[in-house]
């Protein structure tokens, strides 16, 4: 009895040791893959510098370029300002390339980023402009919209939303910035040849919730008579539909506005925004890490790239629309 059990027990101890050995060498095999040298060190690090770091259109881009970083096996350092701020931005710019990093993605929003760019380039970090271009820059590559044309597509969503009827008043996130001011001559292109419409007063918000409810609100009170209102950036239609709602004219009001961030796409269910020209930012991060991991590489690359900009109605809520990682090779 007592030989039998003793040799039931080394035989079960013998079993759970060659179970443990081989678990544990499954185990490293699999740990060998992960940690990996290659897989812990990046190859690259690239810099995103954004123009608002918490806001939902640009965390759009940084959730792209990470995507793309991780499928690539590059670092991708997401910085900005809390709030709106040029020279914030070329602080952050001026930082990146003393500190030589691989690449840098940055709006071109004025001439003080022109040379910063320039400055990169002639330093050997390539950048590649995003959002906002800068073609006289030295600048590799634009990924973005084509603001221009965007402009466009909301005018004539107006146009055709308002049978062609409308006293128009305008908040533009900018007046300085190139997007905003081409989204405007878009829009403006398109509206002016229209016999009855007409834009009666022109805005800037800069890109901040309470002037875009400020300035919405002495338009409307020194112009009684507007009937729709076109904002050019993200945060316009909110501060437009407040200002309309303080007014007790949210009902008789046409707004149209830029990007399908929550608060904008929850105004379009209940109906206090008609439209919204949605752009892609996740698509446009994902591209501008594609385009610079091409660059580091030595490959030919298109200069520039404009993703897609449309017209999101009310009805377009019906059709269900998922995230799709970009083609790689658009």
């Amino acid at each position: 009895m007592i030989y039998s059990l003793l040799i039931i027990t080394f035989l079960t101890a013998l079993g759970f040791s060659i179970y443990f050995y081989e678990r544990v060498q499954t185990i490293n095999q699999e740990m060998d893959g992960v940690y990996s040298p290659e897989a812990i060190l990046p190859k690259y690090h690239f810099v995103l510098i954004v123009e608002e770091i918490e806001h939902e259109y640009w965390q759009l881009i940084g959730e792209g370029a990470k995507h793309a970083g991780q499928k690539y096996g590059v670092y991708v350092e997401y910085i900005g300002p809390e709030r709106s701020n040029t020279e914030e931005q070329l602080k952050l710019f001026d930082k990146a390339i003393k500190s030589k990093v691989d690449g840098i993605i940055v709006q071109g929003l004025n001439e003080n980023f022109t040379d910063m760019i320039n400055q990169a380039e002639r330093q050997g970090i390539p950048v590649v402009t995003i959002d906002t271009d800068s073609p006289e820059s030295m600048r590799h590559a634009y990924i973005g919209s084509d603001n221009y044309m965007a402009g466009q597509l909301a005018g004539k969503a107006l146009v055709e939303d308002t049978n062609g009827v409308a006293t128009v008043g305008i908040i533009t996130g900018s007046l300085d910035n190139p997007h905003h001011l081409e989204r405007l001559k878009g829009f403006k292109d398109v509206v002016e040849q229209v016999e009855d419409i007409e834009i009666v007063a022109v805005e800037e918000s800069k890109i901040t919730r309470v002037d875009v409810e400020e300035k919405a609100y002495n338009i409307l009170t020194e112009h009684e008579n507007i009937t729709a209102f076109f904002g050019t950036s993200s945060y316009n239609g909110i501060g437009i539909v407040s200002a309309a709602n303080s007014l007790q004219k949210e009902n008789d009001m046409y707004v149209i506005t830029f990007d399908t961030i929550d608060e904008n796409m929850e105004l379009l269910k209940n109906g206090d925004i008609e439209a919204i020209v949605e752009q892609h930012p996740f698509e446009m991060g994902y591209l501008s890490v594609v385009r610079m991991v091409d660059i580091m590489n030595g490959k030919q690359i298109k200069e520039i790239t404009h993703t897609n900009s449309s017209i999101i109605r009310k009805t377009s809520l019906d059709i269900e629309e998922t995230m799709v990682v970009p083609n790689d090779k658009n």
